[in-house]
């Protein structure tokens, strides 16, 4: 009677219902089919028969293991593209911080002007998917290599070597470029916050700015540049479209685009195996990100003494330099997205001549003697299946991802201290520790078959639909444990007295109050979600195709114009978004790095 009655008690209480609940859904979602993908790489598969001899399809074998380390061919798949791997990790984690670094010290400690302006556009790199900057490059500086030659060649008449147009080189300047923001934002954030008297009285030492660069300012930021290297090491690890686009022509493979190769063929155990390899380590960097952040706290650098900040005179080179940055920044966010236009309507690439220009890429029916007589996308219905496709779908995760993102605030605030919550937690923010790609692979290995009461999701929209949800319910967590923590519990109890129903209490009163942290959990994922490529390639299908996978496609088969054409249209839309999210939310990430 006892236990019935703490039972029916604990079950009385909206929170403890909801952790209950979410405790047990996650858990399937996400802890599951990690055990799924270890026991796929011990299975047989049915395209692996002929080379596994005498085995059954569901047999168990320890071919993988033995193949993936140790076998005649592991050095070509699996060495060489984790060698690739870390060493583009690396030199990305260096342009990054060494670029946002340099950009974050020169707008919160130096006079240069367009600081605005400035920090801005260099945020747009991240807004905008990675994989434009690496279209922008191949329309730039692609040779002879692959189809038509680039835009430079068209100028210049030089062809570009292949080393410079394909392979490490661009990927590690783009993936550079493409994080610098991060270096940007946590490096900055720290210079602007530091105690000037450490500066001043270094100055009233007589030291030289260089110094006092080297000496303070340097080992001030430090945890933030270690804490940057984590993030960025492991995000260039993951990236899959920007390898994918600039590796594939001279075949340079890094560990996602092995992972898509072999699963997209006949070793699909050898793919699960690179996902769970990848998953380890991406968890074990995340995981010394979060010991490294937790660190960071004891570096007291705003005090309450006197924080004016003596900003370092740039004299003569402040009005050169700050040309240079912003000539810089707008080749890097807004020439690439003239490129898209302009490549969009060049029948053969690299001619600029009047006549290959047509408008047949976007409103045109169509010729047999270009591209197959595809029509152009704007007469393209698979262009609006696409497009309507990954609207919907970004719509749905959205309001998935922010519901359940904002019940988990709910329970986790609510119940905060317990273990229940603290485990809520950890496990709704543990998908941002899987690569996008390898998070595919588990739910391809989880649901391409038949789970008790739970049908074979593969090739349905749904297992886009809930990919998707869980992938970015961290985003829309934190959103909701932000938004619940900050209400006042006394404005709830109130309600309560007056006996309101929870529902109502959320809909009428928690809600409206923190109206703009609650928008941000349900935009942001739907942002994340148009731009998506890594972590639906391995799940759509013909029929479930979204306009990422289908400019994905359009480029392997070498129809540059389409590519530009779509990409140029997500790229518009992605930024609207985030604009609208900003209007609506308060939010900007860039806000007070620019002053």
């Amino acid at each position: 009677m006892l236990i019935a009655h703490r039972t029916k008690s604990f079950l009385r209480k909206p929170e403890n219902v909801i952790l209950l609940c979410l405790l047990i859904i996650l858990t399937y979602l996400i802890l599951l089919p990690l055990f799924s993908i270890v026991g796929d790489t011990f299975k047989v598969h049915s395209s692996e028969l002929m080379r596994i001899k005498g085995a059954e399809t569901g047999d168990f074998t320890s071919y993988h293991w033995k193949s993936i380390f140790i076998g005649k061919y592991s050095k070509n798949i699996f060495y060489k593209p984790l060698v690739n791997t870390v060493l583009v990790a690396l030199a990305t984690c260096f342009i990054a911080i060494f670029l946002g670094g340099v950009f974050a010290w020169l707008v919160t400690r130096t006079d240069i002007q367009f600081k605005k302006t400035i920090s801005s556009l260099l945020i747009l790199p991240y807004i905008m998917p990675s994989w434009t900057l690496a279209m922008a490059w191949l329309n730039f500086f692609k040779n002879k290599h692959v189809g038509a030659p680039g835009l430079f060649t068209a100028f210049t008449g030089i062809q570009t070597p292949d080393w410079f147009a394909y392979g490490f080189f661009p990927i590690t300047i783009v993936l550079g470029l493409h994080y610098a923001p991060f270096a940007f934002i946590l490096i900055g954030g720290i210079l602007r916050n530091m105690d000037a008297n450490l500066e001043e009285a270094a100055q009233i030492l007589k030291a030289g700015r260089w110094r006092i660069i080297r000496k303070i300012t340097i080992p001030i930021v430090l945890p933030a540049m270690l804490s940057t290297f984590l993030l960025v090491f492991s995000s260039a690890m993951s990236a899959f479209a920007v390898p994918a686009f600039l590796g594939s022509p001279v075949r340079f493979q890094v560990l996602t685009t092995q992972l898509f190769r072999t699963l997209n063929g006949m070793s699909p155990g050898y793919g699960f195996l690179i996902a769970l390899v990848m998953i380890v380590i991406g968890a074990l960097i995340l995981t010394g990100n979060q010991m490294l952040v937790g660190k960071r706290k004891s570096f007291a650098t705003v005090t309450g003494k006197s924080s004016n900040i003596s900003l370092v005179n740039l004299k003569k080179a402040r009005i050169p330099l700050s040309i240079i940055l912003l000539v810089l920044l707008l080749l890097i966010t807004i020439v690439p997205l003239i490129t898209f236009a302009v490549q969009s309507f060049m029948v053969s690439s690299g001619n600029l001549a009047a006549e290959n220009f047509t408008a047949l890429f976007w409103v045109g029916e169509g010729r047999p003697d270009v591209l197959s007589g595809e029509p152009g996308i704007l007469r393209n219905k698979y262009i609006y299946i696409g497009l309507w496709n990954s609207i919907r779908l970004s719509i749905l995760v959205s309001l998935l991802a922010g519901t359940v993102g904002l019940l988990v605030g709910y329970a986790v605030v609510k119940r905060r201290g317990t273990l229940a919550a603290n485990t809520l937690d950890r496990l709704s923010f543990f998908p941002y520790l899987l690569p996008s790609m390898a998070f595919g692979a588990i739910y391809l290995s989880m649901f391409a078959v038949r789970r008790g009461f739970i049908p074979s999701l593969y090739g349905t929209f749904a297992i886009l639909v809930l990919i998707g949800t869980v992938k970015y319910l961290p985003f829309a967590s934190r959103a909701g444990i932000n938004a619940i923590f900050q209400l006042g519990r006394e404005i709830e109890e109130a309600a309560m007295i007056f006996g309101v129903s929870w529902w109502k209490r959320m809909v009428k009163i928690i809600v409206p109050i923190q109206k703009a942290s609650v928008l941000s959990g349900f935009l942001l994922p739907f942002i994340s979600s148009m731009r998506e490529l890594s972590l639906y390639i391995l799940l759509v299908t013909p029929s479930t195709k979204i306009l990422t996978t289908m400019l994905f496609q359009y480029n392997e088969k070498g129809w540059d114009q389409y590519a530009n054409a779509i990409i140029l249209f997500i790229v518009i839309v992605v930024i609207s978004l985030n604009l609208i999210v900003n209007k609506v939310t308060g939010a900007s990430i860039d806000k007070g790095i620019g002053g």
